[in-house]
């Protein structure tokens, strides 16, 4: 057996707008970069449970928007990816494990065993879920296509269904059908039965088998992908997707394209505190709560409160008398909502993108490749933002036409460029940077740099930015 055979490729699916855990969650920095349960953020926790299985580095799909901090986060806990594919557009899941199936393909041949795994779900038994790919590897390597169905525990309505069929070999079954969304009778049918599984959305299977069964089921996908993937360009440690032809390919999840359809499906289950974390609700019920059932993060104080999750990103948030609430405060907004209304929140997001409104889209807190800014207050003709620039990091060199600039180091040291100049700043010192002067802040210092930036002048718009350097190959505005 070849060394590609013998491990595992990680495929990460790190897409998605995190619209359901708003406000915490936003469409540039949604739920799987957050983190929502331990001291890691979701994207780290998934590629952290697979110490001690042997797996080579990730391959992680991701939207172009989310590059920089998927690659810091990976960088952070010492598990940088082999390749980060970038999808220009959302085409589902079937597309994107195509594109991850053929990056496996040209590292390791047909040998490239692919573990599928979106990046935002919670496994509390480590060595359970472990246990669970070793079975599936055993029957991917048989040339099956493998899911994962989990054990349920409760008739819930808000997933698919896989009703299993007959044993396997090595503790695989095979499938039966599978369920859409069911109404709650039929959940708890379900559940009273037994032999049905909740569907994960993690998979196991050779990376040419899957292709060839996309070839066979869903060839205009196949071929769409394959001609996206043909002309893809590396920038830095990013695979850019051909950005007209993968728009071509139409948008479905591997479910519906591949694996409802293929005799050679099976299923293994999972029994192993698994979580979508799909709502304020669900994440609730991941988290450890108090002797009241309440979730508390942050400064919160709560006092007859029992059954809700409380959440206080930047001040004190103080409750009385709520019974199974949901309450989220971030330095731009704040959620109130009854647990049993949570699904409404997709809503209460399509309502904020249909007035215009920034809060789907961005936090306060803005990250950069470099670090990130904090908007501290804003009035007619100035703005005030928080800069942190991370050690090694550097902003572009750049000019705006309608703002001066005016810097404070808080603390850490700052390489500043201002037209020919090239000067240090140290903690307390301060410069000013005249409308239309080229300039550039870089931290060459082991310790993180922050300063206060005053902006002052009639547009202090993002996009008066016009870039002449950027070592992270960026394009247009933003700092």
């Amino acid at each position: 057996m070849s060394d590609a055979a013998s491990r595992l490729t990680p495929v990460v699916l790190s897409g998605g707008a995190g619209t359901r855990l708003w406000p915490l969650s936003r469409e540039l920095h949604p739920k799987q970069l957050l983190p929502l349960v331990g001291q890691h953020t979701m994207l780290q926790e998934t590629v952290r449970r697979l110490d001690g299985l042997a797996v080579t580095a990730p391959v992680v799909v991701c939207n172009d928007a989310h590059r920089f901090i998927v690659a810091e986060q990976l960088r952070a806990i010492g598990a940088p990816a082999r390749s980060i594919v970038l999808e220009p557009v959302g085409r589902n899941t079937a597309p994107a494990i195509a594109l991850a199936a053929l990056a496996a393909l040209a590292a390791d041949g047909d040998d490239a065993l692919l573990l599928v795994l979106p990046a935002d779900h919670v496994i509390r038994d480590v060595p359970a879920f472990q246990a669970a790919v070793q079975v599936a590897a055993a029957a991917a390597r048989s040339g099956k296509l493998v899911t994962f169905g989990v054990v349920p525990q409760s008739p819930e309505t808000g997933y698919g269904y896989i009703e299993r069929g007959q044993a396997q070999a090595g503790g695989a079954w095979s499938i039966a059908r599978f369920v859409e969304k069911p109404e709650r009778a039929k959940a708890e049918q379900f559940l009273a039965q037994g032999g049905y599984y909740w569907n994960s959305g993690m998979f196991v299977f050779g990376a040419r088998v899957y292709l060839d069964e996309l070839r066979r089921l869903a060839p205009d996908i196949a071929a769409a992908c394959e001609r996206a993937y043909a002309s893809a360009q590396r920038d830095l440690d990013f695979t850019r997707i051909d950005a007209a032809a993968f728009a071509a390919c139409r948008s479905e999840s591997i479910d519906y394209a591949v694996m409802e359809r293929t005799a050679g499906a099976v299923v293994v289950p999972l029994d192993a505190g698994w979580s979508d974390v799909g709502s304020w609700s669900s994440l609730h019920a991941a988290c450890q709560a108090d002797a009241d059932n309440n979730v508390i993060r942050g400064d919160v104080l709560a006092e007859d409160t029992h059954g809700s999750y409380l959440h206080a990103e930047s001040r004190l948030v103080a409750v009385v008398g709520l019974n199974d609430h949901v309450v989220v405060e971030t330095k731009d907004a704040v959620l109130v909502a009854p647990r049993d209304r949570v699904q409404d929140v997709k809503a209460l997001v399509a309502r904020i993108k249909e007035e215009g409104r920034s809060e789907h889209l961005l936090h306060r807190e803005v990250f950069r490749p470099w670090g990130s800014y904090d908007s501290l207050d804003s009035g007619d003709r100035f703005q005030v933002k928080r800069l942190s620039v991370r050690p090694g990091g550097v902003l572009s060199l750049q000019l705006h036409h309608h703002r001066a600039e005016h810097w404070v180091v808080v603390s850490g040291t700052a390489r500043i460029t201002r037209g020919d100049e090239v000067f240090l700043l140290e903690e307390n010192q301060s410069t000013y940077i005249p409308i239309g002067v080229r300039h550039r802040i870089e931290n060459p210092g082991k310790v993180p740099l922050h300063i206060i930036e005053v902006q002052s002048g009639g547009y202090l718009g993002e996009d008066d930015i016009v870039r002449f350097e950027d070592q992270y190959g960026r394009q247009g505005t933003s700092k």
